[in-house]
């Protein structure tokens, strides 16, 4: 799995985080998501594929092998 941002189009509701903080974190600046694991393991997968699913801008992309 390779996990991608599009921080323009995040709109810092901070849903990704409260799923997976392993993964995501957000600037303090503005609260834009930062991504900390581009391809995280196995056992969080499910969580991100969960957070890119609920992201309300739509920001969060996710490619399987």
């Amino acid at each position: 799995m390779r996990v991608n941002v599009d921080p323009d189009r995040c709109c810092s509701s901070g849903q990704c985080v409260a799923a997976v903080p392993e993964v995501f974190d957000q600037s303090e600046d503005d609260g834009v998501v930062l991504l900390i694991q581009p391809q995280p393991p196995a056992e969080l997968q499910a969580a991100v594929r969960t957070a890119a699913s609920i992201c309300p801008a739509r920001a969060i992309s996710v490619q399987e092998p």
